[in-house]
């Protein structure tokens, strides 16, 4: 029994935000019910996106609404409040939080109070000071970037079917993707797929016309899934006519032109960058200890460390990995981790506010999947390596048992049942970003929404 009341204040409402929220809404159920304690959850979405189906909704595979999550239908039992995290002071207990009111109408910043703080905002996309890549970039962490860039994609193959000018042709057909992590390589695999199919309804756009490029840094892709799956992995993408290219580096891409390490030169209009992420910017505005590498450092019973109060998990966490043979290793950033953590650290702050001991928290990294297609995909699953067809049932397999809600899973399989059915969709509604643009033109005025790029190529 909680002794007296507790306000526990939840910062994100990604895997870790959503996923203890929700423990701690079953562990907490009398205490909640009661009055005893209180569960609020602050996000600048008002649902958790399920990020590994992400290439899935960008090929169409699967509907945007059903990759996220609603916190409020989850977490009825919580308070839900809409607003980015700006500022953690744990000397006075209190979060800074810029609500939509604040960004809309101008309202003071919202000062939240707290006993017990999870601070889990997640992490952004690490970026690097790369000429044009600011302005012509993309990026692949979201749900609307993932539809946005499948909308830009089938928009490409509109561009390059409807013009003579082959400069502008060439350009609107290449597809540059730097980053060969799970991010990049997914969706470039999804994507291409997708595009590959949708050429047929094409009568002069044909899928070798297409050139798609993969810059990766180091000498290897999709290091989780071991050496010898990476090395199959790019032996598949290049039996794909899919231009791999390792140890090179993105140097430029202004004025619309990809300009690599190893001299190459590509004029493209599609840039997509997932070359890494980066904790949470709000972490810079806390008193929070953090490592070299700017995350918070964590007990293994994910507690801040020397920090009363204070608990953190998932990618803003530098988390001790006691499984780990060698001293000091922490726990990977991913969401194999996070969904685990999530629920050691919901149990773990019901056993603290009942005087219970702590668990530390210990898991093995049990594999990876991935998919690189319909019908394609790498597993290494304890031990285990799987290629082809049978690693990508494994990824959906595995993904569907994983993302949450009975209706979500049902959705989902749903879906891939239609799909294999019928054919696949191959609508751009890029039209969507911009909505009161026709609206605006109708009423006589000037659309203020961002206008469409330049189609030749060049800024």
């Amino acid at each position: 029994m909680v002794k007296e009341r507790a306000r526990i204040l939840v910062v994100g409402g990604g895997y870790v935000g959503m996923y203890t929220a929700l423990r701690l809404q079953r562990r907490l159920k009398r205490e909640l019910k009661e009055g005893t304690a209180e569960v609020t959850v602050v996000s600048p979405d008002p649902y958790m996106t399920y990020q590994p189906f992400l290439p899935e909704a960008a090929a169409g595979n699967i509907s945007p609404r059903h990759v996220v999550v609603p916190l409020r239908r989850v977490l009825p039992h919580c308070h839900i409040v809409i607003g980015e995290a700006t500022a953690v002071d744990h000397a006075s207990r209190t979060v800074t939080v810029d609500t939509l009111a604040t960004k809309e109408g101008g309202s003071p910043p919202e000062r939240l109070t707290y006993d017990e703080l999870v601070l889990a905002p997640g992490s952004v996309a690490r970026t690097l000071p790369i000429p044009g890549l600011a302005e012509h970039g993309i990026g692949f962490k979201t749900v609307e970037e993932a539809i946005g860039l499948r909308n830009h994609v089938i928009e490409q193959m509109d561009i390059a079917s409807s013009t003579r000018d082959p400069a502008i042709r060439d350009a609107a057909l290449t597809f540059v993707f730097v980053g060969g992590g799970y991010a990049g390589v997914e969706a470039l695999g999804e994507l291409e797929d997708m595009a590959r199919y949708a050429a047929r309804y094409y009568h002069n756009v044909r899928p070798e016309d297409m050139k798609w490029i993969l810059v990766e840094a180091s000498g290897r892709i999709l290091p989780e899934v071991g050496a010898d799956l990476g090395r199959y992995t790019v032996s598949e993408l290049r039996r794909r006519n899919i231009d791999v290219r390792l140890d090179t580096r993105l140097e430029s891409c202004a004025h619309r032109v990809a300009v690599l390490s190893d001299g190459a030169r590509f004029p493209t209009r599609t840039v997509v960058w997932t070359a890494g992420v980066r904790p949470h910017p709000v972490l810079d505005a806390t008193d929070l200890p953090r490592n070299a590498r700017g995350r918070l450092i964590c007990t293994p019973e994910l507690t801040i460390e020397g920090t009363p109060h204070a608990w953190a998990a998932g990618d803003a966490a530098a988390v001790p990995d006691v499984t780990a043979a060698e001293p000091g290793a922490e726990t990977a950033p991913n969401a194999q981790h996070a969904l685990r953590q999530a629920r050691v650290l919901g149990d773990n702050i019901a056993r603290s506010l009942r005087g219970e001991p702590l668990q530390a928290y210990a898991h093995s990294y049990a594999g990876s999947v991935a998919s690189l297609g319909f019908h394609k995909g790498v597993a290494h699953v304890y031990g285990r390596k799987l290629k082809g067809y049978p690693a990508w049932f494994m990824h959906r397999t595995y993904h569907l048992s994983r993302i949450p809600t009975v209706n979500r899973k049902a959705r989902v399989t749903a879906e891939w049942t239609l799909a294999g059915l019928f054919k696949r969709e191959i609508v751009s509604l890029g039209s969507l970003e911009h909505p009161r643009a026709e609206f605006e033109l109708a009423a006589g005025g000037k659309p203020s929404d961002k206008p469409k790029d330049d189609p030749k190529g060049s800024s």
